[in-house]
Order: C-alpha cells, then sequence, then structure tokens
C-alpha cells in the first residue's frame, strides 16, 4: 500500500530526515517511534505530501506521489499531532470545512460526517460548540476529519497526547477497527505500550537515520534484557537511542 524510498529532508546544514525507507501493507499498523526531535513529523510530513523531500520517493500502490496536486494524496489521511479544529464551530461544521477541502458536497458529505461521528462516538454531540469539548473528545474528533474521506492509508502523530484512558482506549478501538477493514496505519507515539498494544511492525529512528525496523517480537529478541529485567519495548528503545535526555 505505501513504500517509502530513501527520504532525505535538511534545513541548511541540519539533516532532519536521513535516507528513510520503509514500507506498510494494507491491515497493517506500523509503529514509529524515536526520541524527540528524532525526524519522525518530518518523515511523517513528507508521506503526506506537506514537505517536498530533498531525495526519495513516496510511493502508494506501486505509483510515485509528486506535486500539490496528485490525486495519490486523497489517499492519505492525516491526523496531526496539534489539533486542526475551529474552536467556534460545531464537529458537523468542522467536518463540513474539511469535506469541502476534499471537493466532497451534498448527500455524500453528510452521510460520511454521520459515519465518522458515530465511528468516533460524537454522533450525539455533533452541534455542541467544539470550544466545550474535554481534550479526549478534540482528539477524537480530530481523528474523525482525518477519516472523512476514507483513506486507504491514516498517518497518526501522537493522536493520544494529554487524552484520560477511557479515550485512549476508545481511540484503539477505532484503530482496530479501521486494521480490520484494511486501511493501513502509520503510527508515531511516545507511548511504548501503545506499540506493543497495536504494532504489526516497528521502525525506531534517531539522527533521522532507521535504527531498527522489525516486528516487536523481533525487536524483543534483538535486545537481550539485563539479567533481572523482563523484556520490554522501552528497554529496547533506550538501549538502541541511549538514555540522554532529548528536551
Amino acid at each position: 500500500m505505501l513504500q517509502v524510498n530513501n527520504l532525505r529532508k535538511a534545513y541548511g546544514g541540519l539533516v532532519a530526515v536521513d535516507d528513510v525507507s520503509l514500507t506498510l501493507a494494507p491491515g497493517q499498523l506500523l509503529g514509529l517511534l524515536g526520541p524527540n526531535g528524532a525526524g519522525k513529523t518530518t518523515t511523517v510530513s513528507m508521506i503526506a505530501g506537506l514537505l517536498t523531500p530533498d531525495r526519495g520517493d513516496v510511493m502508494v500502490n506501486g505509483e510515485r506521489m509528486h506535486g500539490d496536486t496528485n490525486p495519490l494524496k486523497r489517499r492519505i489521511g492525516l491526523v496531526p499531532q496539534d489539533l486542526a479544529l475551529y474552536d467556534e464551530l460545531c464537529p458537523t461544521d468542522n467536518l463540513r470545512f474539511f469535506g469541502g477541502l476534499y471537493g466532497m458536497r451534498g448527500d455524500a458529505l453528510a452521510v460520511a460526517i454521520k459515519n465518522v461521528l458515530e465511528l468516533v462516538g460524537l454522533a450525539d454531540r455533533a452541534r455542541d460548540a467544539v470550544k466545550n469539548f474535554s481534550g479526549g473528545m478534540k482528539r477524537r474528533l480530530n481523528l474523525a476529519a482525518g477519516l472523512l474521506h476514507d483513506p486507504d492509508i491514516l498517518m497518526l502523530d501522537e493522536p493520544t497526547v494529554g487524552v484520560d484512558p477511557q479515550s485512549r482506549n476508545a481511540i484503539f478501538e477505532n484503530l482496530e477497527f479501521l486494521k480490520s477493514r484494511g486501511k493501513a496505519l502509520l503510527y508515531t507515539t511516545h507511548y511504548m505500550e501503545e506499540v506493543e498494544r497495536m504494532a504489526d511492525r516497528v521502525v525506531v529512528i534517531d539522527h533521522g537515520k532507521v535504527i531498527a525496523n522489525n516486528t516487536l517480537a523481533g525487536l524483543l529478541a534483538s535486545v537481550p534484557p539485563k539479567p533481572g529485567e523482563q523484556p520490554s519495548l522501552e528497554a529496547v528503545f533506550l538501549t538502541l537511542t541511549g538514555r540522554n535526555l532529548r528536551d
């Protein structure tokens, strides 16, 4: 479904992403991990077409995606780390606006809005002002906006930051349902337990480079735990990226 080949992005002398490659199949969730500043968000932005790579290709079903108006972009949905919502509007009007950006109109848009609000558990709040929503409700509406045009590939950049356990679990259930429908999901997070729960494959990047690309079982087997420690993704992550603070 998605193939990323040798992406590179530099800002002056700073190389943010350096030769990143990965693949993502239908019905698969790939966890993209890395310390702060490792290049995760820049990688996601290039795959989504928000940034132009200095080098490398993004392939969707074998076709190269390029240019601002390439129709392949419509097959990708993005749930950004920063909430992309208008607080003064209700969920229906937020989604009507985003649907308009994709050329959605009339009954087709109304049905899509109804379906995504039901999926994320906000159908009963469809006319309430978003400014009165909790953080978890806003995160779920952010997810709905990324799903509105029914993309084949969904990229989620830290989608559970600052939400309560109930909302996190609701988001996980939504993602597991999307996987069952054959959607391809790329998921960045700092919460290792989320990746352990959902990911079929894990890519770790640091200083802009891929330093691990494996199944969860493969990663755990590649870095044996210290005596007395239980194998964990967090222990593997710290072994691969070090323990120095990245503030």
